[in-house]
């Protein structure tokens, strides 16, 4: 199981804490989101090394923040080639729509951020294009009141259509510093109360690596399009 964070300067904590932290609560991973590849500290280690010094994955990922489609349209050009993970930032209904019709775009973050909203058309759009909604359970692990009421409404809402269409998703709690991690099983305490099984949410989190190893597969030296042929030097060889 992975969890997404947004490490330092995004976030209050850097990917290096988050790491040991997330290898104390037993996960298996974590999935840098950053708006740019660019924006991690010189001073940060190399992922490599962080994992070899924690024992868990880390993933890089841009999670592209734009205002609309054809600004969010020039960034997935610009960064697909150069991140793990490619992530639109949603949260406006023309974004939102955007994001589940490009298939170049691996995860659509924060749906709900700006009052936009996820229907039957856009879980069906990305139910065919392959791009995950991320389920985000941090406003109800650290609000309140009618906040909370009003975005676990929404998880319900998105959780129904999601098992519907046979949309794929990934789950997250957001945690934008190390104190704000939670382990699994705190996550799967919150899946319930918006209908999920315990097992749909460790298929949730655990989904950030199974889109990680495919990304890094394509990206392999080794990987070859299917239905693209080898050209007869390469089968010689």
């Amino acid at each position: 199981m992975y969890e997404a964070v947004a490490p330092y300067p995004e976030g209050e904590s850097t990917a290096s804490r988050y790491a040991l932290t997330a290898s104390e609560y037993g996960f298996d991973g974590v999935v840098c989101r950053r708006t740019r590849p660019t924006d991690a500290p010189e001073s940060e280690p190399a992922t490599a090394d962080i994992r070899s010094e924690f024992g868990v994955d880390v993933v890089d990922a841009v999670e592209i923040d734009a205002d609309d489609p054809q600004s969010a349209s020039g960034s997935v050009g610009n960064y697909r080639p150069k991140t793990t993970l490619l992530c639109v930032r949603g949260g406006t209904d023309a974004v939102n729509r955007y994001a589940v019709e490009a298939e170049r775009v691996d995860v659509l973050t924060r749906p709900f951020a700006d009052g936009g909203d996820v229907n039957h058309v856009l879980a069906k759009a990305a139910a065919t294009n392959g791009v995950r909604i991320a389920f985000e359970l941090g406003p109800v692990l650290r609000s309140d009141g009618g906040r909370r009421v009003q975005h676990l409404k929404k998880l319900r809402k998105l959780r129904e259509l999601v098992r519907q269409y046979d949309t794929p998703f990934v789950v997250t709690g957001s945690p934008r510093s190390h104190l704000e991690l939670r382990a699994p099983r705190e996550l799967r305490a919150v899946g319930e109360t918006i209908g999920f099984d315990p097992e749909e949410i460790e298929s949730g989190l655990a989904e950030w690596g199974r889109l990680a190893d495919r990304n890094r597969e394509r990206a392999s030296e080794e990987f070859i399009a299917p239905g693209v042929k080898r050209g007869k030097h390469e089968e010689d060889t």
